[in-house]
């Protein structure tokens, strides 16, 4: 795989400049920036022709280069394909007399959503996923969600990869969905009490959930009424329901402020009772427990969250009352609560626990697991009168456990363990949790796997993966990917750098805007601290990271080029700086907490200037780099692949192969199938292991 007889795709250059706190910034590729953009996201077709033509000259280079790869990125898929159970299913959710569940077909790439009555056997599909798809290049689901009178399936439905959704309303029992149809929308909804309406959050013109509306069944999109709308463009809004199904949720947010107002949820009707009026850097989420409220926070400096009790009567701050105090370290990430009792999930040194409470007699008591590094999530499953709650749990080496849990008995029954139709013996691979030391004093953990036959000498490549942004802890779980990796000798290692939180709330911000560089300077101090214990060696090194993640990889590239033997940057957020000097996007005015507003303020302008992947590439050698996009994707435009990787062409001095591959079907997510999906990974891991042994070749 080289760049050898072939055309090297080279985007031409048009001289734009653009001043800002009296800085002169050269943006030569600006012209991929498609001035329509907003429509180029909802309908591909529209994208200007020179911007097409330059994407599907990347996209045919890309494709030759990996046409050398063609048998090993077979392989892999195949392998994976083997690990995946083909008729799989989804422990059922029990609700009324029914059970509800989703089905795979063979080979279908869609999930079924089926329901069956809990005294019967019989079965009924009331969507089937693949026969929905069968029309559209794209397909994926968002919420689906039945009645609570079990009478009708609403669902949303994306068909771009746009993250714009519509939803429909299937009649059970018939089969056939009502004449209703709202479009415009971000996916997720809420029934009524009496399943006689929804409340759903509409898109603006620029993208953003600014409105939740209220659609009542067998009427018009058009006569749908605005139950809220969000004055600032900053805030996005999201809607919710209470456990005990008494109250909807409407959630206006940023990266550091909530704001929650409350509506019956038997009808929707009535107004709206705000809990407590936003405040800058306050975050609280709320749910109902017979007269009272409780609210996860971080008021009064409880940076890593609390929880606090409050009358239903009387929501204000000031009523607030600890139930469970801060404590530095202890991470509070969710709180679910049921009739008798009522669960949390803590993060204490990186690791997720489930804590149970019985309100009558306020005991507590803790979930225990034993492995050194696993995920671990609540699981929908049943209802708010049960004592029975399911979580899921898997490790690296584990596949995925599904438990139902009797929070009375402290009984743990397992319902169902991923499959691996291939086989898996979890024995013979190892797990680490090692502590890096960053440049200024802090440990970072790594977690670790690989397979036991493995020589931990220097000599193994080694994939680092990380995300480090929004507060996003990084799951050490299993995954079937990733098994083709370790049975080929590689190391695979996840960096819990600083702008996650697994380390505490500390450790996000600590890691965010005028904080970002130590993002990168904690990925490069855990990559050099791998290959002092001899994981790894310089040169070995696979960088991964997609979205703000690939930005932490496109950063580190600009740093440390030398580190890295190939680079993985799955949808990229590489051109920072133009990004979020551009409010009019998606994702612009919400995202300054998280980055900071260069519009506003010159130093901040400066800071991310100086780490932002797109302007400070220079004229150095780069390694191997697989570059992706998705044409039709909100969150990170495809233009920001596109622009960095003609400038990165432009400057490298190198002749390793770099890539752009565009999906123009697809968009944040890439393909929506469970198989497509795999394709993909193969694609990326093919390249990887393919670059890695060329070097290990050429070092001997």
């Amino acid at each position: 795989m080289d760049n050898k007889v072939r055309k090297i795709p080279c985007a031409h250059k048009e001289r734009f400049f653009y001043e800002r706190h009296g800085f002169s910034i050269q943006d030569d590729y600006a012209w991929l920036k498609d001035n329509n953009w907003q429509e180029a996201i909802k309908n591909p077709s529209v994208l200007k022709q020179e911007i097409r033509d330059y994407l599907t000259e990347e996209n045919c280079y890309a494709n030759s280069i990996l046409a050398d790869i063609e048998s090993l990125k077979a392989e892999l898929y195949e392998e994976m394909k083997g690990r995946i159970k083909r008729d799989d299913f989804t422990v059922p959710l029990v609700d009324g007399n029914f059970l509800y569940l989703q089905r795979f077909s063979k080979e279908g790439q869609h999930p079924h959503f089926c329901r069956r009555d809990s005294y019967a056997s019989k079965e009924q599909i009331i969507i089937n996923g693949d026969l929905e798809a069968e029309a559209y290049k794209f397909f994926k689901f968002g919420t689906v969600k039945h009645s609570p009178n079990h009478r009708i399936m609403a669902y949303a439905t994306d068909i771009k990869g746009s993250e714009i959704y519509l939803i429909r309303f299937r009649v059970i029992e018939t089969g056939k969905d009502l004449d209703d149809i709202i479009n415009g929308v971000n996916g997720n909804f809420q029934w009524s009490n009496d399943s006689n309406s929804i409340i759903y959050t509409a898109l603006n013109k620029n993208l953003r959930p600014y409105a939740v509306k209220r659609h009542i069944l067998k009427t018009n999109q058009k006569d749908d009424l605005n139950v809220f709308v969000e004055p600032d463009s900053g805030f996005f809004l999201g809607v919710g329901k209470t456990e005990d199904q008494k109250y909807f949720l409407i959630k206006s947010h940023d990266h550091q402020t909530t704001e929650v107002h409350l509506l019956a949820g038997r009808d929707g009707l009535g107004p709206l009772l705000l809990v407590a009026p936003r405040e800058p850097k306050c975050e609280y989420y709320i749910t109902h427990h017979e007269e009272y409220f409780l609210i996860r926070t971080n008021i009064d400096d409880a940076e890593d969250y609390k929880i606090v009790v409050t009358p239903e009567d009387f929501p204000n701050k000031d009523e607030w009352k600890d139930l469970v105090p801060f404590r530095p370290g202890v991470l509070i990430e969710e709180l679910k609560v049921f009739k008798d009792f009522w669960i949390r999930v803590e993060r204490v040194d990186g690791l997720p626990q489930i804590i149970v409470t019985e309100f009558t007699s306020g005991i507590s008591h803790q979930i225990a697991f034993d492995e050194l590094a696993y995920t671990l999530s609540i699981e929908e499953g049943h209802t708010f009168s049960s004592s029975i709650c399911r979580f899921a749990y898997s490790s690296m080496t584990t596949p995925k456990q599904v438990y139902d849990y009797n929070m009375s008995t402290r009984e743990r029954v397992l319902k169902k363990e991923q499959e691996i139709p291939s086989g898996h013996n979890q024995n013979d691979y190892k797990v680490d949790r090692v502590l890096a030391p960053s440049k200024d004093g802090e440990l970072i953990p790594i977690s670790l796997v690989y397979k036991k036959t493995t020589r931990i000498d220097g000599t193994a490549p080694l994939l680092l993966y990380a995300y480090g942004a929004y507060g996003v802890s990084v799951s050490a779980g299993f995954s079937i990917s990733r098994l083709s990796l370790l049975d080929r000798g590689f190391v695979y290692a996840i960096a819990h750098v600083r702008g996650g939180m697994e380390k505490g709330f500390h450790w996000y911000k600590s890691g965010r805007q005028q904080y970002k560089k130590n993002t990168f300077y904690d990925y490069i101090d855990a990559a050099d601290f791998l290959i002092k214990k001899r994981f790894s060696s310089k040169g070995l090194i696979v960088g991964h990271g997609g979205s703000a993640g690939g930005m932490l990889i496109g950063a580190c590239l600009n740093m440390n080029s030398e580190l890295f033997g190939a680079v993985i940057a799955q949808v990229p957020f590489v051109d920072v700086l133009n990004t979020m000097c551009d409010p009019d996007l998606p994702l612009t005015p919400p995202e300054w907490p998280e980055w900071g507003n260069p519009i506003a303020y010159k130093e901040i302008f400066q800071y991310i200037q100086d780490y932002s992947p797109y302007d400070q590439v220079s004229r150095k050698s780069y390694p191997a780099i697989f570059v992706t996009a998705g044409v039709s994707d909100p969150r990170v435009t495809y233009w920001e692949s596109a622009k960095w990787v003609a400038k990165l062409r432009e400057f490298k001095t190198d002749e390793n192969v770099l890539v752009l591959l565009t999906n123009m079907d697809a968009g944040h997510g890439g393909s929506a199938g469970r198989f497509d999906r795999l394709e993909e990974i193969s694609s990326v891991y093919a390249f990887a292991i393919d670059v890695i042994e060329r070097l290990k070749k050429n070092i001997v």
